[in-house]
């Protein structure tokens, strides 16, 4: 069952960000990965949630998301991610029916 990481991002550092970005594709596909959404217009539809950035990467299943997010790869990039503003992330499992 595929399983999704969702991230909102809020950047504060635009350049140490744009380089974040540089390195994210090769490795979400390297764990079987890819973006399902990354940035775009938002609506509110309920409550008070306003993100500045919300990103949705696919992964086969959630082991495989969890093996991308704990990897020792992607650990310096994450630095950056984290360095260049503020985010909440999580891993759901999809829904199989």
């Amino acid at each position: 069952m595929a399983a999704y990481m969702i991230v909102e991002v809020e950047t504060t550092d635009e350049a140490l960000m744009a380089e974040y970005r540089k390195h994210t594709p090769g490795l979400v596909a390297k764990f079987g990965g890819k973006f399902i959404v990354r940035g775009g217009r938002t609506r509110t539809l309920e409550g008070e949630w306003k993100p500045s950035r919300v990103v949705v990467l696919e992964f086969p299943d959630f082991t495989a998301a969890e093996r991308f997010y704990d990897s020792a790869d992607y650990r310096p990039v994450l630095d950056m991610r984290l360095r260049a503003g503020k985010s909440k992330a999580i891993i759901v499992d999809g829904h199989d029916g």
